[in-house]
């Protein structure tokens, strides 16, 4: 099905829930034009069934970098609840321990943003940060700590505002000294 074709079923859909909530174009004329934006949006932020293969990324020989640990703090992202379609963001802080090969910088971002871009699980969100660069870099450790607000608790259940750590370990991470100095790092203050 082509993304056109995608965005007109969805766009009907969406002014079908809309009528069996209650709520018409003719009674709220700002509804017109809803079903064809949250079309668009919900194409834009699940990127689509076809987009599930990785993004291309730089691995880069860094045999000078060996047993170091290298840390991305602080990348952004957005994803939806896989429960109920509504979103949660925050940070991704992604550390590990080169055993010869490193990540281009722009390409850790492309990976959040693939594992973030479909209906998600926070858990799940961080696992499959870190299952992937195992595989790509074959590192002595990889830790990835999601940090995120989940507009699922906070518009319904518990309605209550709250940020939902999530830290998965592998390697030598799953060491306390290795997590400890991780986690220390992440919250150093610049100097």
């Amino acid at each position: 099905m082509t993304d056109g074709k995608r965005a007109e079923e969805i766009a009907r859909h969406v002014a079908s829930l809309l009528e069996l909530a209650g709520f018409s174009a003719e009674q709220d004329p700002e509804l017109a034009q809803t079903p064809e934006r949250v079309s668009e949006l919900l194409l834009d932020l699940m990127r689509g069934p076809e987009r599930y293969e990785p993004p291309t990324v730089t691995v880069l020989d860094g045999s000078s970098a060996a047993g170091d640990m290298i840390l991305i703090r602080g990348v952004e992202f957005h994803s939806l609840c896989v429960h109920h379609l509504l979103p949660f963001f925050g940070l991704a802080h992604i550390g590990y321990v080169s055993d010869g090969r490193i990540l281009g910088l722009s390409s850790v971002a492309r990976l959040v943003n693939h594992f973030a871009g479909r209906p998600q699980l926070q858990e799940r969100f961080a696992r499959q940060l870190c299952t992937h660069l195992v595989e790509l870099l074959q590192p002595r450790g990889v830790i990835v700590l999601v940090e995120a607000r989940q507009l699922c608790m906070e518009m319904r259940g518990a309605r209550r505002k709250a940020q939902v750590d999530t830290i998965t370990a592998h390697g030598c991470f799953e060491e306390a000294s290795w997590r400890l100095e991780f986690l220390q790092r992440l919250t150093r203050k610049d100097e």
